[in-house]
């Protein structure tokens, strides 16, 4: 049984993205539009004088100045000003990151809500010596602008039984919570059961206080989580269940709502609303349709997805942002996404209710690994393949 690698080993679509991205940026361009048709955006290059290692996730530090950092998956963190030609280092821990797999590495940061005061923020990477996540929190003192490697607290560290499906995505919550995304462990088709078992904290969002530590743990676990009170073996930590490998999730600044990308295995890649104690289906289904068994399963108690496309159209979905900026009024209010494969970027509308089609703003041409939104809404795009950070523009 085909399965698709989060990082896919340059297949023939890959090649073609990145082929088509070299092309379009040829002779020093600064924008990469619309493959065909009238082009109603754009993505403008960001630090134009920085070729980036496989970069993954991007955020804006919370500390006034309007500077953002860049994951590199190799284990280092830059940071930079939007109009700065070049990032300088903030954080390299490529002396505990374990890159042996295509999809394993440093994969996010999350600053903390009090970052400004406390300095302190959340990585997720993966070790080896066993195989590994490591969930960790680090401290950049102040007034430097660098974190320090050695204010290392490991808060959480999760065996893995393969190279793939690492998730890896890490938010506060509009609650003050950490919320953290887990793929099922991986190999093809969930062979351990993992996405349906309570029991694990793969294939799974969890949701912790990292204010707190309590039972043993170095965090707590909110008295609010669905399987806080369980004794049926549920873990505690779970908010919610059922993925597959979830490739970036955000909240909706406006509605505080949670909007995560699940990645498909064999026909679909889905797009979901996450809610408290959600059942998201993996691995008796994959989107809407049935996997295990192919015909016929049992869908009670599972959530469906708000939106899905098949591999007609993309192998491997990255999930975005609900859009709030201000630059781009006809795009207020739709979840932007795209496909790290084919390098379509989609939308739809966030009040949507029943299952909604994509609709198709951009071919973009790159390796889309992650979307990154600044503080004042503007959406960002990562091309993992070409090591460069655009954003999201009206097209000229």
């Amino acid at each position: 049984m085909r399965t698709m690698s989060r990082w896919p080993i340059r297949s023939l679509l890959g090649l073609r993205a990145l082929g088509l991205a070299l092309l379009a940026l040829a002779g020093g361009a600064s924008a990469v539009q619309a493959q065909t048709g009238p082009p109603r955006m754009a993505l403008q290059r960001v630090l134009p004088g920085e070729a980036l290692e496989r970069p993954l996730h991007l955020a804006e530090v919370p500390d006034g100045t309007g500077e953002l950092v860049v994951v590199e998956q190799r284990g280092v963190i830059r940071r930079f000003a939007p109009g700065a030609a070049r990032a300088t280092v903030f954080l390299d821990l490529r002396d505990r990151v374990s890159t042996a797999g295509n999809e394993e590495g440093l994969l996010s940061i999350a600053f903390h809500p009090d970052y400004a005061r406390n300095r302190t923020f959340l990585v997720y990477y993966s070790a080896a010596g066993p195989r590994r996540t490591v969930l960790a929190r680090f401290r950049a003192p102040a007034p430097g602008r660098v974190g320090d490697p050695a204010s290392q607290q490991v808060l959480l560290e999760i065996d893995q039984p393969y190279s793939n499906h690492k998730g890896g995505q890490l938010a506060f919550g509009p609650d003050g919570m950490l919320y953290v995304g887990l793929g099922d462990g991986g190999a093809g088709g969930d062979p351990h059961g993992n996405g349906q078992n309570r029991r694990t904290l793969l294939g799974s969002l969890l949701r912790i206080d990292v204010n707190r530590a309590e039972g043993g743990r170095a965090y707590a676990i909110p008295p609010d989580n669905p399987f806080a009170q369980a004794r049926d073996g549920s873990r505690p930590e779970l908010w919610a269940y059922g993925l597959r490998n979830p490739w970036r999730f955000s909240f909706d600044r406006a509605t505080g709502t949670l909007w995560l990308a699940d990645v498909g295995q064999d026909e679909v890649e889905e797009v979901d609303r996450i809610v408290r104690g959600g059942n998201y289906g993996w691995n008796i289904m994959e989107g809407t349709h049935c996997f295990r068994p192919p015909t016929g399963c049992d869908r009670t108690g599972l959530e469906l997805p708000i939106s899905e496309y098949t591999h007609a159209d993309g192998h491997s979905i990255t999930g975005g942002f609900v859009y709030r900026g201000r630059a781009l009024p006809g795009l207020q209010g739709r979840y932007v996404f795209g496909d790290y494969v084919a390098g379509t970027i989609w939308s739809i509308p966030a009040d949507a209710r029943t299952l909604t089609a994509p609709q198709p703003l951009l071919a973009s041409g790159l390796l889309i690994s992650s979307f990154g939104e600044d503080a004042a809404g503007e959406l960002y795009v990562l091309d993992h393949g070409g090591g460069r950070i655009f954003r999201l523009v009206a097209a000229p």
